[in-house]
């Protein structure tokens, strides 16, 4: 019995010199939500399909109405002139603006359309 409240007193004070330093609060503020490996999948405003991966997506408490992606790959499908075109894009970074239905990439921006044009940019804003 002894033994156990000796024991348990060593591990109360363990349990509390932990310092609180340690702990990043701005890191658990800014990234509240989190995720690896996401995918957006959805139709545009004309009905058109598109479908964005992300390594990773998070959305901070400041600023709920947009997901901040990370290693982003993606497509989108549109009609233009009676035909279908597939629009290939990757980026390092990029902005998902739930309320506006608009993506903002940034970072080594690469479009390749199925018509074969080619774009590289640093920034390029999709309204879906």
């Amino acid at each position: 019995m002894v033994a156990a409240l000796v024991a348990g007193t060593l591990f109360t004070r363990q349990l509390l010199w932990t310092p609180i330093a340690a702990i990043n609060m701005r890191d658990i503020a800014t990234n509240q939500f989190k995720m690896t490996d996401a995918s957006f999948s959805g139709l545009d405003r004309d009905g058109n399909p598109f479908h964005i991966n992300a390594k990773t997506a998070r959305q901070e408490y400041d600023q709920p109405d947009i997901v901040f992606l990370d290693t982003i790959r993606g497509n989108i499908t549109r009609k233009i002139d009676g035909k279908m075109e597939t629009n290939n894009v990757s980026a390092d970074h990029g902005q998902y603006h739930i309320k506006q239905k608009r993506v903002t990439l940034s970072g080594n921006v690469y479009l390749h359309s199925t018509t074969g044009d080619k774009v590289l940019t640093d920034e390029m804003v999709i309204k879906l």
